[in-house]
């Protein structure tokens, strides 16, 4: 029984990534259906599917030997499958506006990746956004299809993400971040205040998965950002955008937690939305978007101890100010 003992590490796939995209994994409802008949009820039922996915597309993937069991057996169209069986195949991404920015590389050696992520790029695929993602377009600039991100950013913040660039490295890199070992900043643009600093606020947040707005409820605290300072900046390229604004100022903040939307609602709290954003304090239909008019929060310092060579890091964003550059 060869190659056993391989299909039992922890992160093993049966199929490679291709073309910076990672397999699906789908799981059989119940017994007695044909591979060919559970995929093509998959695919169909797919709310982002490509037109051209159709069922010459899906015999091509099989007569490819790209739909496979977790042991790497290649699926016959007509084998029939018991209950609860994984099934891997490639997704047919469904087609993506583009994000019309590039996304720049701060730094880079043998084991780690940082990049400048721009607004309306998310992290991973996830959803209607698959292609136009960091981690994908990433893979496919480099050639490296190991690259995984060791954090994440929201999709409209911009700024510094660390990628890991080969398996082995990847845990150590992960749990600084899920240690809360990162001591991160970001900036925002929003309105004016004179604020005593450093500030702290501490909130209840909650987000319930499927609502866009995340929500300040009351019970002990769970999400804490420090405003470190506030300084008044010039408004008149802002308005070249916008039209005309209150006097504008950048926000360092320094979170110590990281909720979903944490900087974003406590920017509204204190009554100083974040200059575009969409959410906070009003929802704006999601056909509304103009990605030249981005969410101006930038993920500008990430500070930690490299936990392979023990040496203090410290990476800065090259791009000030959410600014990016048009493709």
């Amino acid at each position: 029984m060869p190659n056993t003992l391989v299909h039992h590490k922890k992160g093993f796939c049966p199929l490679p990534i291709k073309n910076g995209l990672n397999p699906t994994r789908v799981r059989t409802p119940e017994a007695g259906l044909s591979a060919w008949v559970f995929l093509n009820a998959v695919i169909s039922s797919q709310r982002h599917r490509h037109p051209d996915d159709d069922e010459q597309a899906l015999h091509d993937r099989f007569s490819a030997g790209e739909v496979v069991l977790r042991d790497q057996t290649p699926l016959h169209p007509d084998a029939v499958l018991g209950q609860d069986v994984d099934v891997f195949f490639y997704r047919m991404p469904a087609p993506e506006t583009p994000v019309p920015y590039d996304i720049p590389i701060t730094y880079e050696d043998d084991n780690i990746l940082v990049a400048d992520k721009p607004p309306f790029m998310a992290t991973m695929p996830r959803a209607r956004h698959i292609v136009e993602t960091a981690t994908v377009r990433l893979r496919r600039s480099t050639g490296n299809n190991e690259l995984v991100p060791a954090h994440r950013l929201d999709r409209l913040t911009s700024g510094l993400l660390l990628f890991t660039k080969h398996r082995e490295v990847r845990g150590a890199y992960q749990s600084l971040f899920a240690e809360k070992k990162v001591h991160k900043t970001y900036q925002a643009v929003a309105e004016f205040r004179r604020l005593p600093t450093p500030l702290q606020w501490a909130s209840h947040l909650t987000k319930t998965p499927g609502e866009i707005q995340g929500r300040i409820a009351d019970g002990e605290p769970n999400a804490f950002t420090t405003l470190e300072s506030v300084e008044p900046i010039d408004k008149a390229s802002y308005e070249k955008v916008y039209g005309p604004l209150p006097d504008l100022g950048i926000y360092t903040l320094k979170p110590q937690t990281g909720k979903t939307h944490q900087l974003r609602l406590h920017m509204w709290q204190a009554g100083i939305p974040i200059l575009g954003d969409p959410v906070y304090p009003t929802i704006l239909p999601e056909d509304a978007e103009d990605m030249s008019v981005p969410l101006h929060l930038t993920a500008t310092d990430l500070e930690f101890t490299d936990p392979l060579s023990g040496k203090l890091r410290h990476f800065i964003s090259g791009l000030p100010l959410t600014t990016h550059k048009l493709l």
